[in-house]
């Protein structure tokens, strides 16, 4: 690993780089922070894919792809005289002072739950008019589940103990096979959305990130499909020609195999 001193200079280094970058590249000179942003999303799914892989040599090159985003933003706020690299680091350094009262002041926190609280209660104090009115717009729905029902838990509005939060599964699941039996499409996807809800907040309980186990189960399936089209195509044989219980032989054959 660097000393301090060597990584500081790296990335000094990397913000000489992005100014001349600005100054000479074409692409690089014409970008705004408007077309840059879904390159940014796309970024950090890449991080995303890296970290559910464990594989370290690609988050930290996906990471230097990250850090070089903050850096371009950065540096475009700059030439409109809005904020530097310095500005966003030194803000980012007194949130987390003024957020870790525990550690830089004399409130006490002995846990992570007491944590999650201080913070929402801090985040309250700064202006926000809701909890929720940090939780972006723009998220995917089971991300944002996932964190309103997060916040709304690190001010005490939550379930006490894991089979509560099952039981409520248990009972979203009644109201969707009723709506089913009904056949009233509106609301059985009313239902269906609430089961979802609820199965996310189970998970918060079970401490599963439940995009992480939904991803996992995702890789799983396409290589047992994969898989599946691989042994059907060295056997000359047409995926759409095949029985269910041709098919299913190689399914099962592909589960025995550790991803």
């Amino acid at each position: 690993m660097y000393t301090r001193k060597e990584q500081l200079a790296a990335f000094e280094r990397l913000l000489n780089i992005m100014d001349e970058l600005r100054e000479k590249c074409p692409w690089d000179r014409k970008q705004t922070m408007e077309s840059l942003r879904n390159l940014t999303v796309e970024e950090v799914y890449e991080l995303g894919d890296a970290i559910l892989e464990k594989d370290s040599e690609e988050i930290k090159k996906e990471l230097g792809d990250v850090l070089l985003h903050i850096v371009f933003y950065s540096k475009i706020g700059s030439e409109t005289q809005d904020f530097d690299i310095a500005e966003v680091i030194n803000s980012l350094c007194e949130k987390l002072i003024d957020r870790h009262p525990h550690i830089y002041g004399d409130v006490e926190a002995n846990d992570e739950k007491q944590v999650k609280e201080n913070w929402e209660k801090l985040k309250l104090k700064e202006g926000n008019k809701s909890v929720l009115g940090g939780v972006p717009k723009s998220l995917p729905a089971l991300i944002k589940a996932s964190r309103v029902q997060d916040k709304v838990a690190g001010v005490g509005f939550d379930w006490e103990e894991p089979k509560q939060v099952f039981e409520k599964v248990k009972e979203e699941l009644a109201e969707l096979q009723e709506e089913i039996e009904h056949n009233q499409q509106d609301k059985i996807e009313q239902e269906f959305g609430d089961v979802l809800f609820s199965m996310i907040n189970y998970a918060r309980f079970l401490k599963i990130d439940p995009e992480t186990a939904l991803e996992r189960t995702n890789k799983k399936f396409i290589f047992r499909f994969q898989y599946l089209e691989k042994k059907a195509k060295e056997l000359n044989l047409d995926l759409s020609e095949m029985s269910l219980l041709e098919m299913d032989k190689f399914w099962e054959e592909a589960k025995t195999i550790k991803l």
